[in-house]
């Protein structure tokens, strides 16, 4: 039995693999050619060429190969739940994974952007915005809810003062009144003894004897 071996040597297509790159404008790894029509595009020695056997279909371009995401997003997935993120899967230091600045810049455009809407709401006037402003960026309010509490209190305790006031200045008109009707009383007695007693009008009189018996 002689078994006979047919050997073909395939032509170089190294220039026309390189030629269809540039046409087509991708890499040389999406260029597909025929195996089978190998000799014509070894013939193909200029770009018009290449071009020409793309339209017929001899030279291909190859689609880009899929970079899967779905094993990354299910493992994301299962981050946010708290897996596999112990101490054995952290690189790098505590700030470095969350830095303390970031933190906190996010904590004081919280709370600014809580006491511009009070202050255009009409809710803050514009000395409680500064005070409170000033506060928050001296770290004395740890969150939105606190800084909330704070502004209800202090103008609770404004409204109470304000209240003291009026009722300060309500006591002291109403004091100023008795003091001024006393002496209003001192006056008519004073001119009552002066006077006798059938010039003085039947109201003085009686202003009079009242007086007396007090």
């Amino acid at each position: 039995l002689i078994i006979k071996f047919q050997w073909e040597i395939m032509p170089c297509l190294r220039l026309q693999k390189r030629l269809a790159a540039e046409v087509l404008k991708c890499g040389k790894k999406r260029i597909y050619m025929d195996p089978n029509e190998s000799g014509e595009i070894a013939l193909a020695n200029s770009r018009k060429n290449i071009r020409k056997l793309f339209k017929d279909g001899l030279i291909m371009k190859r689609m880009v190969t899929v970079h899967s995401r779905s094993r990354h997003l299910r493992m994301l997935a299962q981050k946010r739940k708290g897996r596999h993120t112990g101490r054995g899967k952290r690189k790098g230091t505590k700030n470095a994974r969350m830095p303390v600045k970031l933190l906190w810049m996010r904590r004081l455009r919280i709370l600014r952007r809580l006491l511009k809407r009070y202050r255009e709401a009409g809710k803050v006037d514009k000395h409680l915005y500064h005070h409170f402003y000033n506060a928050a960026k001296g770290n004395q309010f740890k969150n939105k809810f606190v800084l909330v509490e704070a502004i209800h209190k202090m103008k609770n305790e404004q409204k109470r003062e304000k209240e003291l006031k009026e009722q300060q200045e309500a006591r002291r008109a109403k004091n100023a009144a008795a003091k001024e009707r006393k002496l209003k009383k001192k006056e008519l007695i004073a001119e009552s003894k002066q006077m006798p007693t059938f010039l003085l009008t039947s109201r003085q009189s009686a202003n009079l004897n009242k007086s007396k018996k007090k």
